[in-house]
């Protein structure tokens, strides 16, 4: 793979990534403002509002799975430093780069495919949430997928990166001290 096409791959998810959490960023700040709204209503003018709470908990949904992906992007997802250190560098790297993505993969993807057959049954028989004012689940049911399938592919990049890392390593030639 060429620098150039690595630099717009890396380019190009950097960008989704950055407008993937500045959107979920957004909704943490909305959610703050419809607790207050919430907490309000109840407590100072004793009328309970339920539809805060319910917005509450689907843009918290929204907010981590959109995140998620650059959380792995900065590596701090999949990650378990506490037994990385006892290897070796060269099986700490196989660990972080190669056999983590695809744990991830395996299992992101399996979420990613299941969700977006839920959200399509969703979509389906029309169905939403069961509160006092009913909010169609389509659209939050499909962030999942989007969110968990973008988390995928950082993970392809990612594990591509490093065999491309072991095969540049291998070619090295080894340096022998005199």
């Amino acid at each position: 793979m060429g620098k150039k096409a690595k630099q717009t791959l890396d380019l190009w998810i950097e960008r989704v990534n950055r407008v993937l959490v500045v959107f979920a960023g957004s909704l943490i700040v909305i959610m703050a403002f419809l607790s207050t709204y919430g907490a309000i209503r109840r407590y100072v003018f004793n009328s309970p509002e339920p539809v805060s709470y319910e917005f509450s908990r689907m843009f918290l949904l929204i907010s981590f799975v959109l995140a998620i992906a650059a959380v792995e992007r900065q590596d701090r997802l999949l990650r378990c430093d506490l037994l990385l250190e006892r290897f070796p560098e060269n099986v700490r790297n196989i660990i972080a780069n190669i056999i983590s993505p695809i744990l991830g993969i395996t299992f992101f993807g399996i979420i990613t495919w299941a969700s977006f057959g839920d959200a399509l049954r969703a979509l389906e028989i029309g169905q939403h949430s069961l509160s006092t004012w009913p909010v169609p689940l389509f659209p939050v049911k499909l962030v999942i997928p989007v969110g968990y399938g973008f988390l995928c592919i950082v993970l392809l990049v990612r594990l591509f990166l490093g065999l491309l890392r072991i095969k540049t390593s291998s070619r090295e030639p080894k340096s022998s001290a005199d």
